[in-house]
């Protein structure tokens, strides 16, 4: 699973003219979910987005959490992260998990975040969105909670 993080002033979805989702200051982060993908990595990846420190402490260094300060999280489904775009001149969607395996997982994740921490808004999956933000820095990260792949056996020869 991807996320595009974003530390924002504000941050506000809009679906045919319709905010479904605004938050003031917090993070903006868009979601993709791969093809390996399974529950294990939407906890681990909200997990680290509840706890990655992106704001300022009072010496101004980035050791803060959106859930230290309170702020806002805006989650938005974003396919196209996961694209493969190492060669060409138009990217290849295969990483990208198919609809109903991202829509699931999108949703576990949305699920789990307003569980967990109280100010939560999103995106529509499978909609087109206007996203407008304020960055605030500009500071943006790239994470990822990749499906492990099991340890190999050792052969004996």
């Amino acid at each position: 699973m991807i996320a595009l993080l974003q530390r924002v002033s504000s941050a506000r979805v809009m679906v045919e003219g319709e905010a479904v989702g605004e938050i003031g200051r917090g993070l903006l982060v868009f979601v993709a979910v791969e093809r390996e993908d399974t529950e294990a990595q939407a906890d681990r990846l909200l997990q680290r987005l509840l706890a990655f420190r992106v704001f300022p402490d009072g010496e101004g260094r980035m050791n803060l959490s959106v859930s230290d300060v309170k702020g806002g999280l805006l989650l938005v489904p974003q396919f196209t992260l996961a694209a493969d775009t190492r060669k060409g001149t138009r990217a290849s969607l295969t990483p990208a998990a198919p609809p109903a395996t991202g829509e699931r997982l999108f949703s576990y994740l949305l699920q789990r975040a307003r569980a967990a921490y109280p100010k939560v808004e999103s995106g529509r999956f499978g909609c087109t969105m206007q996203v407008h933000l304020v960055n605030d820095g500009p500071v943006t990260f790239w994470l990822r909670a990749a499906a492990r792949k099991p340890p190999e056996t050792g052969a004996f020869y």
